[in-house]
């Protein structure tokens, strides 16, 4: 399949705000994104079946009430829930961004241990900070990982905005998603160790954690803002950047987790 008629399905509404930057994120990677309000799914006026790509942005889901992402999570949960199974059973690929990746852990769509995609057992919690934190970040991609997204990523720096960022999990849940090699990216040092304390880890998260995927490695979520440096433009040092190097990037340090879904699907469908 051309990567043109490969089709990025991006739910917008309810608090949700990025569904501009995620789009554009798709389109180029060479994507064809759609943003569709989750009322249009729930309804039936659009499915899952539509699309091979799907993408919960970032956002403040319904308020942030009761915990962000909760809602929503439910929201999917009880109106589209086989649709999901379908979708994940057909090889395709999920990302959840920041509220999305909130969503994702509500869901239980990640980590998915034993292949259970509807029972939560992981969160993003408020920020040991206390505070809602903007800001930019490294990460440390790990190469053992699954995850699709990640392929070929070693250090990448990426934008983050959040107040309830911090990954929190059981010792039991986090030990299995360390030896399955789920953490897809962590919060790193300069020197691309892993950063344990404020602010290189903006919110405290468990083992530095910034991203996790599902044992397929389609299923991923992570709080930092790919879809937020498309251009190195976008970077608040790219002055600097032009002045040491005598050139920028081509692209922002985001795109690449879209080129890799879009090359994935273009291999496989």
């Amino acid at each position: 399949m051309k990567k043109s008629d490969i089709k990025a399905l991006v739910i917008t509404g309810f608090g949700l705000n990025c569904e501009k930057e995620t789009a554009a994120a798709c389109k180029l990677a060479g994507l064809t994104p759609e943003q569709i309000h989750l009322n249009d799914l729930i309804s039936g006026k659009h499915t899952l079946d539509e699309y091979h790509f799907l993408c919960f942005i970032g956002g403040f889901s319904f308020g942030d009430h009761l915990g962000s992402g909760t809602v929503f999570a439910n929201r999917v949960k009880f109106s589209l829930r086989d649709q999901l199974e379908k979708f994940v059973a057909d090889g395709k690929l999920v990302i959840g961004i920041c509220n999305g990746f909130q969503t994702l852990t509500r869901l239980g769509m990640v980590p998915a241990l034993n292949g259970d995609y509807f029972t939560q057992t992981a969160a993003l919690a408020h920020n040991d900070s206390g505070v809602f934190r903007d800001d930019w970040c490294r990460l440390k991609a790990n190469e053992k990982s699954p995850c699709v997204f990640t392929k070929g990523v070693d250090m990448i720096r990426l934008p983050l905005r959040h107040g309830e960022g911090k990954f929190v999990a059981s010792p039991e849940v986090l030990a299995e998603i360390e030896e399955r090699n789920l953490v897809a990216v962590r919060y790193a040092n300069a020197d691309g160790s892993f950063a344990t304390e404020f602010p290189a880890n903006p919110n405290g998260s468990l083992n530095s954690i910034a991203g996790i995927c599902d044992p397929t490695g389609r299923v991923f979520g992570l709080m930092p803002h790919p879809e937020a440096f498309l251009s190195p433009y976008n970077a608040p040092d790219w002055t600097r950047q032009m002045a040491e190097n005598g050139k920028l990037p081509e692209d922002g340090d985001g795109v690449v987790f879209f080129r890799n879904a879009a090359e994935y699907l273009e291999k496989n469908f």
